[in-house]
């Protein structure tokens, strides 16, 4: 993809030979006649980039294994799973990420599965993530294989000008670490991201300032980042199916209709997004879940299966230094349907008997005769974990409670994860209420 942008005086990248020229007409390099050209504005002030690996998983696994390069490739976790990413290649047949494996092997019987390597994945992404450093100190991770990259005021370190800049490191992390990237160019993050999704994979776009309003306007409304299905179907039914119907309110309307969330989507209609980016991103969530290899009703195997889940996401707490005040129970049925129950307010803990009484409780609730195939906790609402678990004259056993989680702890680092497997799950007996 060229660029979406205004005419006008004009460069054109080359991004195989990586020559800049004077814009022309031609849909080839002069050069070395390759069709893969970006143009810009002369003198492109447009610094903020998002950067997406192309289907990742899937591509460190042909990567590492090249007779699967022209197959079908879905990594997930077997036929009781999801599909976590698939390959391109999988998706011409209509698999997706998220999907239920059944579902995918259904629509591509031929695919090869392969379960996922979560510490190899880990590993090519900070390398990937360790070439986007070299560029700039300026860079904000999403996920694992995805980040916002800010090279305002980079162009002196370079010699080069962030369009140039970037087509280099993609060139870099295709001949180094043998994986694509698509590479969205903007000034500011909305747009850089949107950009980064309409050209994959290989792909690079950049939208500028002066179009953004007619490149979002007949995108459905939930291209606008953080709006999912939810949102999506209460703003389809306030007659708003399209950004271009957003843009067309003004914003005291969008604000009296939809309150401090309309503000926010009025804005991003327009492309205006005043976030910058931050290299430390703010922990929002910490969670652990497993999906069944049989759906199951059986209270003892979902308790037992909690609690396994609490003590995860307590030694991710800790780990972390940090203490939670919430707690979220989740659940999909047999018929993926999804349950999501909460509760909030409690003093501050990363005690995994904590967790677990919390999470129990809106369990317990929940056992009306279902079968579930997927049961997770996630924690949020953070404090440090100094001022957590300090227990008061009625909560006297915190104190034990810490000093024995501390125990196992200390014992699992040592000899395993599984040299001390809890009984409370069994027990009627329970901790106190935090």
């Amino acid at each position: 993809m060229i660029s979406h942008g205004a005419e006008g005086a004009r460069v054109v990248l080359c991004r195989d030979c990586l020559v800049e020229s004077p814009g022309g007409d031609s849909s080839r390099c002069a050069l070395c006649g390759s069709p893969r050209l970006v143009a810009y504005p002369h003198g492109n002030a447009l610094t903020i980039a998002h950067i997406d690996c192309d289907a990742f998983y899937a591509s460190i696994e042909k990567r590492d294994n090249p007779t699967l390069w022209d197959r079908p490739l879905i990594v997930g976790g077997g036929r009781r799973g999801v599909v976590s990413t698939c390959c391109y290649v999988a998706r011409t047949f209509g698999v997706r990420s998220a999907m239920p494996m059944f579902q995918a092997l259904k629509l591509c019987p031929e695919a090869v599965v392969i379960g996922p390597d979560m510490a190899k994945y880990v590993r090519v992404g900070r390398q990937i993530r360790s070439l986007m450093q070299d560029l700039t100190p300026l860079v904000e991770p999403i996920s694992i294989d995805e980040a916002f990259l800010d090279l305002t005021g980079c162009e002196g370190v370079h010699g080069a000008g962030a369009p140039l800049t970037l087509a280099r490191l993609a060139r870099k992390i295709e001949s180094e670490i043998g994986l694509t990237v698509s590479i969205g160019l903007s000034d500011c993050k909305f747009l850089a991201k949107l950009a980064s999704d309409l050209d994959k994979p290989r792909g690079y776009t950049i939208v500028e300032r002066v179009q953004a309003m007619a490149l979002l306007a007949p995108m459905p409304v939930s291209r606008i980042w953080g709006v999912g299905k939810v949102a999506q179907t209460r703003l389809n039914n306030a007659g708003l199916r399209l950004i271009g119907d957003i843009q067309a309110l003004d914003e005291t309307t969008m604000f009296a209709r939809h309150g401090a969330e309309g503000g926010r989507l009025w804005r991003l209609a327009r492309g205006i997004d005043k976030r910058r980016v931050t290299p430390e991103r703010e922990t929002k969530s910490i969670s652990s879940e497993t999906t069944f290899d049989v759906d199951t009703a059986d209270k003892e195997h979902l308790t037992r299966t909690l609690l396994v889940m609490c003590e995860r996401v307590a030694a991710r707490l800790k780990k972390q230094q940090l203490a939670c005040k919430s707690v979220t129970l989740k659940l999909r049925t047999a018929d993926f349907k999804l349950r999501t129950r909460a509760r909030s307010g409690f003093e501050p803990t990363q005690l995994a008997t904590r967790l677990f009484l919390v999470a129990r409780s809106l369990l317990e609730k929940e056992l009306d005769g279902a079968r579930f195939r997927l049961l997770g906790v996630s924690t949020a609402d953070f404090a440090a974990a100094e001022g957590a678990d300090q227990g008061d004259l009625v909560d006297k056993d915190i104190g034990r409670e810490r000093a024995r989680e501390d125990a196992i702890d200390s014992l699992r680092e040592k000899f395993g994860a599984s040299a001390v497997v809890r009984g409370l799950a069994f027990k009627a007996t329970t901790p106190k209420r935090p």
